[in-house]
């Protein structure tokens, strides 16, 4: 027995008792690309038996090699930045050495190609922090052995191990040769890169809240902004600190690690109480974006107030430290207000409008947050989506980030969209009562303790990361001058800024819809709804469920997309399950029907606009018997903007997704192509194309109550229209039977307008009586009938 495996042994029991390790990636062979076929050598910050154990253990549950085994030669598995010598330390000769020699080898053999895997081991994620000094003060004092024996009981549970994306070293060896420049430069890549990894995983140092303000209080920025407005309203010093130091109370968050780590145990019994599972996608662009030193912002879409918890879990469960959480002020009541605190949640006001002095407090604030590396979170609809739809985006907290970017941030910014699913909200019922007109309850503690007694089994959630937006990127894109008014003041906004700001807006609400999760209850509330009595023969919804499982990957405009994994017989089982559906037995057969179709509306409309342009190509074909392919694209093509500025859709090229489309349908023998080069519609699955095409019914019958008004009153003010728009649906939905809450809302069509009115290519008068008549021709006759009786 050599010395290393005698020291290893009585770690390892200890280990088998103490340690449970955390692993990220969750599947790093498929996620990170390494081989098993060539050789590995580990690559670690520092010598630590602790950290050999715990790498030892992992390696064997992936197959991949020991780590004190020999890789190559006389060359051990692994290499260590910071080799540090005491009684139980490992003897190792010089990294330096030790790269040289590999990479001297890459130049004798051209075959060998070793991979240099980096692992970081952290025991523990608290910060640097002004609150455990006095404990870290007594733990250091202690000798190594007591002291790493503590740090297995205290931190055992909560190992962290990490894997990056391993360096090929017969890359390294081509391109730059074998010498000690090379080394070195690898050494310092390496330095850098777990020193990034330690922040991300980490975070930055962590004040007491008391002491967070007191340091904002005394920055040069807040010192202005007091003495400004004792100019303004002609009072003291005192009184202008202290009315500064009451909003910042108000404000600021009390984000601790000790808290994270109770909300960890919590929320992980939560989750396994009322999910099945969590399905998480794209994590790991952000993940290293993070460890490439950018800010991160995370822009999340609004479904429910489980959003602030299953978003913060997920990041702390993917090595990134939660995000500082913009939180309406609404949710402030005890005990919720200072919980959410300890969680990172610091709370904003509704509104601004007419209290600038708060306003220019809470920018100081959220500054001093980016400027310390805090990553923060926000909710760019403002508010939860009533309709399951994503709503207008609220440009303030958006607009004040690019304007910290502005006042000239040391490190690039970049904004996470991130779309967020789920297979039964709880506040659903709440919304549509509140869709019909219903006044909304304030939040409160007995809403909270309702909601926890009525906890049951809520299907799958899903958190889908989008593509990361770098504002300094985007802004150079935009506007190329943009850096010559960085650091300047900006008591008068650039002029470009607020068309920036929509713009932005606009592109992370359509990048966080390229990011949707297909579910399997949205997929059974879409074809179900697009039925006119909310039933189905089960053999014609298995056929048409089929149908989308098949061929939706190429209705996708976005890799960023998912699909569920289950099969149509598991997903009709998944929605009996969680109550959503009925099947009825008669003689004929079982016939499939929704147990809900007004909550449904809700999930149906979380992927709508996936949906939207293919079901309005099924909808032109299937007006004619034949008809060529330019046709279909010329007409597709006078309303797919409307469609796109209403539901945050962006294909980049509606032309190629049109014929893709197009294309899909003809594989799928949806349609055909006849002699004459026409196409027409395949007999058997005519019925298939007609349950597509239902999927926008209502959405078209949405866009012609809205151009019949306004080709009536071409001038008419935004708020006459919503109120026209509003009484004219009631009207059609009483004779159509319609009973979704969303096609009543007011709020809709003064969206649709404006969203119509910012699209540079979209001229909203001109287009009034050619979109109306198009929407004429795809609507049933009766529709237009009502609208001209009433």
């Amino acid at each position: 027995m050599n010395k290393l495996t005698f020291l290893l042994f009585p770690i390892r029991i200890m280990h088998a008792l103490l340690v449970r390790s955390s692993l990220l990636p969750q599947k790093p062979l498929q996620e990170l690309g390494i081989d098993l076929g060539r050789p590995i050598v580990y690559i670690l910050k520092k010598e630590s038996l602790n950290d050999i154990v715990a790498l030892n253990t992992l390696c064997q549950k992936l197959n991949l090699p020991h780590p004190t085994a020999e890789a190559i030669g006389n060359i051990p598995n692994m290499l260590f930045i910071e080799s540090k010598q005491s009684v139980l330390s490992i003897e190792s000769d010089n990294c330096l050495e030790r790269l040289q020699d590999l990479l001297q080898q890459h130049q004798l053999d051209q075959a060998l190609d070793v991979q240099l895997l980096p692992i970081s081991s952290f025991w523990g994620r608290k910060p640097g922090s002004s609150q455990d000094n006095l404990f870290r003060t007594i733990l250091d004092s202690l000798p190594q052995s007591i002291r790493k024996f503590f740090m297995l009981i205290f931190f055992g549970r909560r190992n962290y191990i990490l894997l990056s994306k391993p360096v090929s070293l017969r890359t390294m060896s081509d391109k730059y040769g074998s010498d000690t420049k090379i080394a070195h430069k690898l050494i310092r890549v390496a330095r850098t890169h777990f020193r990034q990894q330690h922040k991300t995983v980490v975070g930055p140092y962590l004040p007491q809240r008391s002491i967070f303000i007191k340091q904002l209080m005394r920055s040069e920025r807040l010192k202005k902004i007091v003495t400004d407005e004792m100019k303004y309203r002609n009072i003291s010093e005192q009184e202008a600190n202290t009315l500064a130091f009451n909003h910042l109370n108000e404000i600021a968050a009390n984000y601790t690690d000790n808290a994270m780590r109770m909300f960890d145990h919590v929320l992980r019994w939560l989750w396994n109480k009322v999910y099945q599972g969590i399905t998480v996608q794209g994590s790991d662009a952000v993940r290293q974006h993070a460890q490439d030193g950018h800010g991160i912002v995370y822009v999340p879409c609004h479904r429910s107030h489980i959003d602030y918890l299953l978003l913060s879990y997920i990041v702390y469960h993917q090595g990134m430290v939660p995000p500082h959480i913009a939180a309406g002020i609404n949710l402030n009541f005890w005990p919720a207000g200072p919980v959410l605190r300890k969680g990172g949640a610091f709370f904003i006001r509704r509104s601004f409008s007419g209290d600038k002095f708060y306003t220019e407090v809470f920018k100081a604030y959220l500054d001093h947050l980016f400027n310390q590396g805090y990553a923060v979170e926000f909710f760019p609809e403002g508010g939860r989506s009533r309709t399951g739809r994503l709503l207008q985006p609220k440009t303030g907290m958006l607009a004040m980030t690019l304007q910290s970017v502005l006042r000239g941030l040391d490190r690039p910014v970049s904004l996470v969209p991130i779309y967020l699913g789920y297979d039964h909200v709880a506040e659903v019922a709440t919304y549509h009562r509140e869709l019909s007109g219903q006044k909304k309850k304030k939040e409160s503690v007995w809403q909270v303790i309702k909601t926890l007694k009525n906890l049951k089994n809520y299907g799958q959630a899903y958190v889908n990361f989008g593509e990361p937006i770098t504002l300094q990127k985007y802004l150079s894109q935009a506007n190329p001058d943009w850096k010559q008014t960085v650091g300047e003041p900006l008591q008068h906004k650039p002029k470009w800024l607020t068309q920036c700001v929509n713009e932005l807006s606009n592109k992370i609400m359509c990048d966080i819809n390229r990011a949707a999760a297909i579910t399997s209850v949205s997929l059974t509330s879409l074809i179900l709804l697009s039925t006119k009595q909310n039933t189905l023969e089960k053999p014609l919804f298995e056929s048409q469920l089929e149908l989308y499982l098949n061929i939706l990957p190429s209705w996708f405009y976005s890799h960023k997309m998912s699909m569920p994994t289950l099969t149509s017989q598991q997903i009709i089982q998944q929605a009996l399950t969680l109550d959503k559906i009925s099947i009825i037995n008669d003689d004929f057969g079982q016939i499939i029907s929704l147990n809900s179709p007004i909550s449904m509306n809700y999930y149906r409309n979380n992927i709508l606009h996936v949906f939207a342009v293919p079901a309005l190509i099924a909808r032109i074909i299937l007006l004619r018997s034949h008809i060529a392919r330019q046709d279909i694209l010329e007409q597709a093509s006078q309303l797919i903007q409307i469609l796109k500025a209403e539901l945050f859709i962006d294909t980049h090229d509606d032309i190629t997704y049109l014929n893709r489309i197009i294309d899909s349908m003809i594989a799928n023998e949806l349609i055909a192509i006849n002699d004459a080069n026409e196409i027409t519609v395949v007999t058997r699955h005519k019925i298939k194309l007609s349950l597509l095409s239902r999927t926008i019914h209502e959405l078209m019958q949405r866009y012609s109550i809205l151009f019949h008004v306004l080709k009536q009153h071409p001038s008419i003010e935004r708020s006459a229209l919503e109120t026209k728009c509003h009484l004219l649906a009631q009207r059609l939905g009483q004779i159509d039977g319609i009973q979704a809450p969303d096609f009543f809302d007011k709020k809709l069509y003064g969206s649709l307008i404006k969203r119509l009115q910012t699209l540079d290519d979209y001229q909203l008068q001109p287009q009034i009586v050619p979109t109306y008549d198009m929407l004429n021709v795809l609507l049933p006759e009766g529709t237009i009938k009502s609208l001209s009786a009433v």
